[in-house]
């Protein structure tokens, strides 16, 4: 059986679960509400204030929804009553964000400004302290979706292995190179 798929997802209070005839679950909480689809044959129970995943064989592919469908709804429970944050650190000199509502502006090296659209769900804020680099804070209940996004401000510069300028996640660790170094005495 899978480990992580027979695990049971605790419902938080004020957290409401449902599937559709559809096989569409539903979980509204005071963060906000998801949907996913599931796979027809992935069932789910409701027990004691807790949500249980039922596989109908052991079959590789219905271990393998099995814990996926576990997981999804996990996330979707803690998204929905704790919500999730990504943080986003621009390395350079001059290198700028700033949130204007729901358009976020990034100031990273080109001629001109990388303009990008947040959708409703996310909430964005840019901070510069003095001496440090800005940091980008990006909060919803939708962990695929801020995933998603945070990915997408990254790809505007990826961190390069010399210097280490670009767009990283907080805390995320570069593998740096050495570099070039110079001729010791060659001719």
């Amino acid at each position: 059986m899978s480990r992580i798929g027979k695990m049971p997802v605790p419902l938080p209070k004020g957290v409401t679960f449902a599937v559709s005839t559809s096989n569409e679950v539903t979980v509204k909480g005071p963060k906000g509400q998801l949907t996913q689809k599931v796979d027809p044959d992935i069932t789910f129970s409701t027990e004691e204030g807790q949500v249980v995943v039922n596989r109908p064989t052991n079959q590789k592919r219905h271990k393998a929804l099995h814990g996926l469908y576990r997981a999804l709804l996990a996330n979707m429970m803690k998204g929905v009553t704790d919500g999730y944050e990504k943080k986003l650190e621009l390395v350079g000199v001059g290198f700028r964000a700033t949130v204007t509502g729901q358009l976020l502006e990034l100031s990273v090296g080109y001629s001109h400004p990388v303009l990008i659209a947040l959708p409703k769900e996310i909430k964005a804020s840019a901070e510069q302290l003095k001496g440090q680099n800005p940091i980008i804070t990006l909060q919803s209940f939708d962990k695929q979706l801020l995933g998603q996004l945070a990915a997408k401000i990254r790809m505007v510069r990826k961190p390069e292995p010399y210097k280490g300028k670009g767009i990283k996640y907080g805390g995320e660790i570069l593998r740096r190179k050495a570099g070039k170094s110079a001729a010791t005495g060659a001719k």
